[in-house]
């Protein structure tokens, strides 16, 4: 049977996804795995990989809003949840 990867905690930090998707890429490159156990690494890696960019967009979402707001003249900031 194959095992199913973990999910990814929301309380992740970007650098540990990162990190750790670093590592799988070394491991599954390496190529000394069974096929089910490079199966469950890349599903994992592509988990990291998609938590890894939404990370990045809402990163350049709260920049953009920054910067859209640095003009401001009445010191209100914008809440930067969707």
């Amino acid at each position: 049977m194959s095992k199913k990867p973990a999910a990814i905690a929301k309380s992740t930090k970007f650098e540990d996804a990162l990190g750790e998707l670093e590592t799988l890429i070394e491991t599954l490159e390496a190529g000394d795995q069974s096929l089910e156990e490079s199966l469950v690494q890349f599903e994992r890696g592509m988990m990291l990989s998609k938590f890894c960019q939404q990370s990045l967009t809402d990163a350049e979402k709260k920049v953009k809003i920054l910067m859209d707001n640095k003009g401001s003249d009445n010191g209100e900031l914008t809440d930067f949840e969707k």
